[in-house]
């Protein structure tokens, strides 16, 4: 097997997690960023190399640290580098007429202007590579009630598309926007079945498919710049009101 790694940001938890599994099933070493999840960190280095791959541990605060350390990292330890997966995320509810300076820098630092800074490294060290960005499918609607998060997350859809000019064409930088997959533990079954009437397939996404757009999105060389939204249809379902559809 062609010796491959990938550095996961957030690798240790939610959709990190499985991401940084499914990455080692596809024979990939795994640098493992992690800020303060280090127990479970420790557990999927541990089932990591189960599979028989390498894993290394890489702790960094994006708020503090210096990204280019981590990077560096990566690279050092895994000489054959070429994946950086942004999947480390914040979230923070509020509308703008709530939202502080202190939420906003937290909201940018961490969701768009790290995978921004870790962009820029990553194609200063690698040859040759992918870097894959997961958004949000919010991207798609402008829903004030999120507004720092959702303005994070917007930037970095446009940020995908810059790089991937940029960095064109040792490097090749894609997104993907997930819909209803992995709904945090404090929304309830009610408030699900709502989100999923919103959506033209009707059903919940699961993170597999998302690992399926990973591996499209690594394995098809003709691709970059695109955002893939993997919402069973629901960012496209922006019917709106009109005299047709009007309840008296």
């Amino acid at each position: 097997m062609t010796s491959k790694a990938a550095l996961v940001t957030g690798g240790a938890t939610r959709l990190g997690r499985h991401f940084s599994e499914a990455l080692a099933d596809a024979g990939y070493d795994i640098a493992l960023h992690v800020n303060s999840s280090r127990e479970e960190a420790e557990e999927v280095a541990e089932r990591i190399r189960g599979k028989g791959r390498e894993c290394e541990i890489l702790p960094c605060n994006f708020m503090h640290d210096p990204l280019d350390t981590l990077v560096h990292s990566a690279k050092e330890r895994f000489s054959h580098l070429s994946v950086l997966l942004n999947s480390a995320s914040s979230y923070q509810a509020a509308p703008i007429a709530k939202t502080d300076l202190a939420m906003l820098e937290t909201q940018f630092r961490i969701n768009l202007f790290t995978p921004l800074l870790l962009t820029r490294h990553f194609a200063e060290v690698v040859p040759q590579g992918c870097v894959i960005n997961i958004i949000d499918n919010k991207v798609a609607y402008h829903q004030y009630p999120y507004a720092a998060y959702l303005l994070s997350k917007k930037g970095l859809a446009d940020m995908t598309q810059m790089a991937a000019i940029e960095f064109a064409p040792h490097i090749r930088v894609n997104g993907i926007a997930p819909g209803v997959v992995l709904p945090t533990a404090q929304r309830n079954h009610d408030y699900i079945a709502w989100r999923l009437e919103g959506i033209p397939l009707h059903r919940q996404g699961t993170p597999g498919h998302l690992i399926q757009a990973v591996h499209y999105l690594l394995d098809n060389d003709f691709v970059t710049g695109q955002v893939l939204c993997v919402d069973g249809g629901e960012s496209i379902y922006l019917e709106g009101r009109h005299s047709e559809n009007y309840v008296s």
